[in-house]
């Protein structure tokens, strides 16, 4: 195929696109880590560890995203790999409901089922998530990048949340059937969705892509080397754990917290979350749009966008932590939203600086490096949570009270977020030398 010539990246219609692809991925995952989690638990008593194990066990199925961005790398598109992804997934997920529903009468054939189901929705997650990251970070203009990012995660924010409402919506009164029927209309609903914005997305682009180094002769270990020896591609795996390791910690023990420290119902701690969520989609658009607006001025400066967003939330969970002494008389709905803001400004800027740092390799491709950054935000998402509630419980049992157990995780979370920003000050993020190798065509 002859060269071509330079080209526009993705329109903005087109990052909307990706962003419907990530809504479709976020809504099947939470079928399988929330909703069935709930089912597991409440209905079916089963012990909670198990849903939390499948859960921690899908993330360490992801440790497998580099091979994938690797495969896709060497492809001469990557929608094949999203689609293909897609299915595992939305498969996965179906399967996670017949395991969950078998979990009513516990035996082998269950616990086997629901292996393979979380195996599955992991290699999944795996293999659409790494091949659209790498879309993203290939195809969209340094310009707009920080939106784009920004989109990206919004949508996915908002396709866990339509998907949480329709399915809660019909789940009443509850059955194996209502159950089964929702959830296997919801993951073929977001995959028909995700299909339906992929089509024909990359056409454009493959008259030109011949004019980009051709990676295909690199095998997977060294493509690996190259990445480990680059250091800034080192420092920020060091960043990504860091960071995402502090954002995690908090899931599981904040409405405890709220209920513990400060009395609140189950009804009240669960609009605290929603006022957290509410802050992180506001950071989200002010990382964005601001970054986009910054960066088209001055030129990016991430660095400033991530930083700004580590000490944010550092702040916050220092309140946090202030908190715990004082009860009721801190102002916790406000501090729960400063870190939700603080947190979405962080998490658009870090996923804006990976989709540039990814266009960087000289033998790596954005499929590998997104691999290998995806890998280590699973490993953190994995053992964040786990590690926040196991410390949480341990020093309770140990002290004797609950003030200055959440005192110290929350001190050891704004001490992990301001490591955090120490490591992103000493990783380049700015613009590369042009459009042509923003593109890489």
């Amino acid at each position: 195929m002859a060269k071509g010539h330079p080209i526009e990246g993705l329109s903005w219609f087109g990052i909307f696109r990706l962003g419907t692809v990530q809504a479709a991925i976020g809504a099947i995952v939470m079928l399988a880590t929330s909703l069935l989690n709930r089912v597991m638990v409440v209905e079916y008593a089963t012990a909670a560890a198990i849903p939390a194990a499948l859960v921690a066990w899908h993330y360490a199925v992801q440790l497998s995203r580099p091979l994938w961005g690797y495969g896709s790398d060497r492809s001469p598109r990557r929608t094949p790999w999203i689609i293909t992804g897609m299915g595992i997934l939305a498969l996965g997920a179906i399967l996670a409901v017949d395991a969950t529903i078998m979990m009513a009468n516990p035996g082998p054939l269950a616990a086997i089922l629901g292996i393979v189901a979380f195996t599955m929705i992991g290699i999944g997650v795996g293999i659409s998530g790494t091949a659209l990251l790498a879309l993203l970070a290939s195809r969209v203009t340094v310009e707009r990048k920080p939106a784009a990012a920004a989109i990206s995660w919004t949508m996915m924010v908002a396709g866990i949340v339509v998907a949480a409402g329709v399915s809660g919506a019909y789940l009443d009164p509850f059955s194996e059937a209502r159950l089964a029927i929702v959830c296997s209309l919801v993951a073929l609903g977001a995959f028909s969705l995700a299909m339906l914005a992929l089509r024909g997305l990359e056409d454009r682009f493959l008259a030109v892509d011949q004019a980009q180094p051709d990676k295909a002769d690199y095998n997977f270990r060294s493509v690996l080397a190259e990445i480990w020896q680059e250091q800034q591609a080192r420092r920020f795996t060091y960043f990504v754990f860091i960071s995402m390791l502090a954002y995690s910690m908090q899931d599981l023990i904040m409405e405890p917290f709220a209920g513990l420290i400060f009395d609140m119902t189950p009804g009240e701690s669960t609009q605290l979350a929603g006022l957290q969520h509410s802050g992180i989609l506001l950071g989200m658009v002010i990382a964005g749009a601001g970054g986009s607006a910054y960066a088209k001025r001055y030129g990016p400066n991430l660095k400033l966008w991530i930083v700004t967003g580590c000490i944010g939330s550092a702040v916050m969970l220092a309140g946090l932590s202030m908190a715990a002494t004082t009860g009721g008389a801190w102002p916790l709905r406000a501090n729960i939203f400063g870190l939700g803001i603080a947190n979405g400004v962080f998490a658009v800027a870090a996923v804006s600086a990976m989709l540039g740092l990814a266009s960087k390799g000289k033998t790596s491709g954005e499929g590998a490096r997104m691999g290998v950054w995806g890998a280590s935000q699973a490993i953190a998402f994995g053992l964040g949570g786990l590690i926040g509630a196991v410390v949480v419980d341990q020093l309770r049992h140990i002290m004797g009270e609950d003030v200055t157990a959440f005192q110290i995780v929350f001190a050891v979370e704004a001490i992990m977020f301001i490591a955090a920003a120490l490591v992103a000050t000493g990783t380049t993020m700015t613009r590369p030398a042009s459009a042509k190798e923003a593109l890489k065509i």
